[in-house]
Parts: C-alpha cells; sequence; structure tokens
C-alpha cells in the first residue's frame, strides 16, 4: 500500500455509503491522531485501538438518521504530490464549515488550531 491514509480515507467514504456501523482498519499513529481529530469535531462517534501485536483501528461511525455525518471526505497531499501551506496560507474548508487536518512540527491538528498556534505544515485531507 503506498498511501495508508488515502487508503483509511476511501474506507471511511465506502462504510458510510453502506451505512455500516463500525469500520476496522490497520493501525498507525497518524490513522490514530486523525481518528482522535475526527472524533473531537464530532465526524465519527468513538474510536479505539485493539489488539496487542497486530493492532486495529476500530472507528464507530456517526449518523443522522439514514445520513452520514460526514458529507464530504478529500485527500489533498499525497505521496506523489506533498501539500504544504505557511501558517498564512492554511485554507479555510468550505468556508469555515468543514475542517482541514494538517501534520505540523507540533503533531496532527486541525486548521483551526493551526492558524491559532502560527505554525504550518502539510495538508493531509479535508472533511466537511
Amino acid at each position: 500500500m503506498t498511501d495508508p491514509i488515502s487508503d483509511m480515507l476511501t474506507r471511511i467514504r465506502n462504510a458510510h455509503r453502506a451505512l455500516l456501523p463500525a469500520l476496522d482498519l490497520p493501525h498507525s499513529k497518524v490513522k490514530e491522531s486523525i481518528a482522535g481529530i475526527l472524533k473531537k469535531e464530532g465526524y465519527i462517534a468513538d474510536f479505539g485501538v485493539e489488539g496487542q501485536v497486530k493492532k486495529t483501528l476500530r472507528l464507530k461511525l456517526k449518523y443522522q438518521g439514514k445520513k452520514a455525518v460526514i458529507e464530504g471526505i478529500k485527500r489533498v497531499s499525497s505521496p506523489g504530490l506533498r501539500r504544504y501551506v505557511g501558517s498564512t496560507e492554511i485554507p479555510r474548508v468550505r468556508a469555515g464549515l468543514g475542517t482541514a487536518i494538517i501534520s505540523t512540527s507540533q503533531g496532527v491538528m486541525t486548521d483551526r488550531e493551526a492558524r491559532h498556534k502560527g505554525v504550518g505544515g502539510e495538508v493531509l485531507c479535508e472533511v466537511w
């Protein structure tokens, strides 16, 4: 697998379309921090790490009736074309209604946190 973050986002998108209540995917620290941001921002219900040797990340998806809370999720930076932005160039997703997830030198954070702290980094994905 060349792009595990893109794989994670695609699995979330497909699980929402199939109206699945939960989703299992391979664990990594970056994926876990992205899941933490999705939970903090209210896009997923909960997440947890299962297993000792081969860890899996379990996401509990969130719905409003039969409609998914995540309307769209898109990978911005890819292994072939990294997208780096400075603190003044951080994009606003859907005029502030969505969230951009950014990998900075101080960890993975939302676009609002990065603007507040005055740090830039690699734009991983956008969620709305």
